[in-house]
């Protein structure tokens, strides 16, 4: 529900700035209070669940999510919309970190992989969703309903949520670090804020740099004020575990390559091929196929190449389907096209897959809490970067041939996206070989010393 809202809302844009009396540019401040409440809110979201208890939090979350739902349905006006998005913004930064740790901690170390697999899902499948779900709704009933439909979907996430998940906890009682929520609530949504203004102007570029830089700032500042505060809100310590660093640092180069994509291709295939957005997401809603075959084989294939390999040459591999996309003209065969997004889809599943899992391979039970919204926020971050990446690449290179959009410009964009997320690679080449083999059930074969040695 979370993950597919937040790309819907792209595609009926236009039919809702006409209804509500706004234009398409200026309604999306409505993304970006969207984006900005999850990075104000991810950060407290693991000491919540500490102090209320992660269930209740999760279905509180939801309520929250839902209500912010309804508000957006029945808005009238700019100010209205934009408030109603930052509701679902803080019912999102809870919903989606308090679910995946309530699974870390519910779920066998030698069960997590299978678990990540199904938690990855979503996150790749919804925002493919989104835009021809989005674009049927709007066309067919109107846009209320793009949000509307969340209300039955919270409800049962809600019952599910009272009837299966666990309800003995310990709850922590450690102190909320007040100056680090707010340290971290201006780090992250002013960078996320900058980006978003810098890749996709709904308001003059300069509000975007300057609210880029207090972000850059706020995070010099809480990095300073963590390392002389006995549990800071977010415990940047656990950086210190080189596996967990990998698993971050990895898994935000490739995500910015990632979040490139389905900001790349609707725009090529619309602009550079002359589609229609219905034709585009059909076209791109393969790659959800092939995310979705990935759960079929992901078990198996950790339990035998363990996560360094697979993540270093996995990166590798992922990255190339990227860049394939730069490759794709009108001339191209659909069916060619559709083989290489399905590839595409199940090696970058199979990828976050293991990056999630490695995440926690190594983070004691008590520590997950800290881990979950480090995650999360690096998650926020590189996607939003990759989208201002994508953007400034387009941008400067309409600038240099200056003209209007054209196809050699998306191809670029393409190449140098899949080239940074390729970098993802270099952070997995230190670990061992057996790291997070409790997580992956791989056990590497060691050469024995000879005696002489």
């Amino acid at each position: 529900m979370e993950q597919m809202d937040s790309t819907v809302i792209s595609t009926s844009l236009p039919a809702i700035a006409a209804d509500i009396g706004t234009s398409p540019i200026a309604l999306k401040l409505a993304l970006t209070a969207y984006l900005v409440s999850l990075a104000v809110f991810i950060p407290v979201s693991g000491w919540m669940a500490d102090r209320f208890g992660a269930k209740n939090v999760f279905r509180a979350a939801i309520v929250v999510f839902v209500l912010g739902s309804i508000a957006c349905a029945v808005s009238n006006s700019l100010l209205a919309f934009v408030v109603s998005r930052f509701l679902q913004g803080v019912g999102g930064a809870m919903m989606t970190p308090v679910g995946r740790l309530v699974l870390v901690r519910s779920t066998p170390r030698n069960e997590l992989v299978g678990a990540m697999a199904w938690l990855t899902m979503p996150a790749l499948i919804g925002p493919l969703l989104g835009p021809p779900v989005g674009g049927f709704l709007t066309t067919y009933f109107s846009w209320h309903w793009i949000f509307l439909i969340n209300v039955p979907i919270g409800i049962i996430g809600i019952w599910f949520a009272t009837r299966y998940l666990p309800s003995v906890e310990t709850l922590v009682r450690r102190p909320l670090d007040v100056i680090g929520f707010f340290l971290s609530g201006i780090a992250a949504s002013g960078v996320v804020f900058g980006l978003s203004v810098v890749s996709l102007p709904a308001l003059p570029s300069w509000i975007g740099f300057t609210t880029l830089a207090v972000g850059i700032l706020s995070t010099i500042l809480y990095l300073l004020h963590a390392r002389n505060k006995p549990e800071p809100l977010l415990a940047l310590d656990l950086f210190k575990n080189q596996v967990f660093r990998a698993s971050i640092v990895g898994g935000s180069l490739f995500r910015i390559g990632v979040g490139a994509v389905p900001f790349l291709l609707p725009l090529m295939f619309q602009i550079g091929f002359g589609m229609t957005p219905f034709q585009s997401g059909m076209i791109t809603f393969v790659s959800a196929l092939g995310a979705m075959s990935m759960k079929l084989v992901t078990k198996w294939f950790y339990a035998k190449t363990g996560f360094r390999n697979s993540l270093m040459y996995g990166s590798v591999v992922a990255a190339g389907f990227i860049a394939v996309n730069g490759l794709f003209t009108p001339a191209t065969p659909y069916w060619l096209m559709i083989v290489l997004l399905l590839a595409g889809g199940f090696f970058r599943s199979l990828f976050f897959t293991g990056t999630n899992a490695l995440a926690y391979a190594d983070i004691p039970n008590e520590q997950t809490s800290q881990a979950t919204p480090i995650s999360s926020v690096a998650q926020q971050i590189s996607i939003a970067l990759g989208v201002a990446v994508a953007g400034g690449i387009l941008e400067v290179s309409t600038k240099l041939h200056g003209g209007p959009l054209q196809l050699s410009d998306f191809h670029i964009a393409f190449f140098i996206v899949a080239a940074v997320s390729g970098l993802a690679c270099l952070s997995f080449r230190g670990l061992r070989a057996d790291a997070g083999a409790e997580v992956s059930g791989h056990r590497p074969l060691i050469k024995a010393a000879s005696p002489a040695e």
